[in-house]
């Protein structure tokens, strides 16, 4: 169990940064997610982590020690670091059965034998593999893989975990349980863990702290529901929830001391709890809004915004409702659909509480410190 501590990290590649200036402190036992699109520098920071990439600028800790300094030119070895990696790919050797890959990092530590056979038992019994010890890579199925390279990681008994997309291989059905059986051996090993992922639902799911990153720097880091719930930024909000949160261009007027949120076709009524916004009169704002948190009716009512329905799809247990808003696009997810129809038109009424308006400029949510 290690609290980790990233400091002013740097990585060049070329004359573009990967990794820019990211400061993170990951608390002891957190199962810590880096979270971003392709080429946003979650893996490069998670290498870095593990002492195989050296940083141009920066430091990194494992609670009081230091293990990256470039400034002082100091890089302690990946396997003195006492830090296990799981990979996309698993990274087990074919030729060996599922005894000699988890055994495979004792054995390099000249560890006894009859030690090394009680370890490795116990710790595939933990994962439900011990049945599986005779049997070579090529006849397991994905998830039986998965769990052979977790364990030979959890062998070691390690400092840290660090997990590099190790579900993304997996079909979706078993993902699922695999997401479970992760969350469960994090709680059990109490181990401090970050893991690279791209899919918001696995960060959303596993993460105790969640760290969104585009290209090279941190945009936000913060529980899960937060991030949800007060996104930082543009970008953050259009990154994180499926569909993406409604992001709808327009600008500020007050008349008769009442603030209005407007587009072309859109005279909003911006509730009195938001009037900071009136601060950004003559510029361009961006109004967002949940798919959830937006209701359809056919009665008009007071603050309610004219739509026409362009397409229904059925989610499961909700339905996506696509609608128009003259040039603008916005999608709603309502539970019951049997009122409406395509090119019905309806009125839109939004939860006035999880409004967000952003400064299109800046990027910045007006109100994130107020309400943090």
């Amino acid at each position: 169990m290690t609290n980790i501590r990233i400091s002013n990290l740097v990585k060049k590649y070329g004359e573009s940064n990967a990794v820019n200036n990211v400061d993170i402190d990951i608390k002891n036992s957190e199962l810590f997610i880096l979270l971003g699109p392709s080429g946003c520098g979650k893996t490069t920071t998670l290498l870095c982590i593990a002492g195989l990439i050296k940083p141009e600028e920066g430091e990194i800790w494992f609670d009081e020690q230091i293990v990256t300094s470039a400034e002082k030119n100091y890089y302690e070895r990946p396997q003195d670091r006492n830090v296990a990696m799981v990979f996309q790919d698993y990274a087990i050797y074919p030729h060996m059965t599922v005894f000699k890959n988890i055994a495979f990092p004792l054995e390099i530590k000249n560890m006894d034998k009859k030690e090394i056979e009680k370890l490795v038992h116990s710790t595939a019994k933990s994962l439900g593999i011990e049945e599986l010890l005779d049997r070579k890579p090529k006849q397991l199925s994905g998830g039986q893989r998965q769990r052979v390279a977790l364990a030979r990681a959890i062998v070691r008994e390690p400092n840290a975990f660090l997990m590099d997309e190790p579900l993304s291989n997996l079909d979706a059905k078993l993902r699922i349980f695999a997401r479970a059986e992760l969350k469960k051996l994090h709680r059990r090993l109490g181990i401090t863990t970050i893991y690279v992922t791209h899919d918001q639902i696995e960060a959303m799911s596993l993460g105790d702290r969640i760290a969104i990153l585009n290209k090279g720097e941190i945009e936000q880091i913060d529980k899960p529901q937060t991030i949800f719930d007060l996104p930082k930024n543009l970008f953050v909000a259009g990154f994180i929830g499926s569909p993406p949160m409604n992001l709808i261009d327009g600008s500020v007027k007050e008349e008769n001391g009442t603030v209005y949120f407007t587009t072309k076709k859109i005279n909003y009524k911006v509730p009195s709890e938001f009037s900071i916004v009136k601060e950004l009169k003559g510029k361009e704002i961006v109004l967002g809004i949940r798919p959830e948190d937006i209701k359809l009716s056919k009665n008009e009512s007071d603050n309610s915004i004219k739509a026409t329905i362009e397409i229904i799809e059925l989610t499961g247990r909700e339905f996506e409702v696509h609608l128009k808003v003259e040039e603008e696009r916005i999608i709603a997810l309502i539970r019951n659909i049997e009122n409406f129809k395509i090119n019905d038109v309806v009125n839109l009424i939004f939860d006035e509480e999880k409004l967000h308006f952003f400064n299109k400029e800046t990027g910045e949510n007006t109100y994130y410190e107020s309400r943090k």
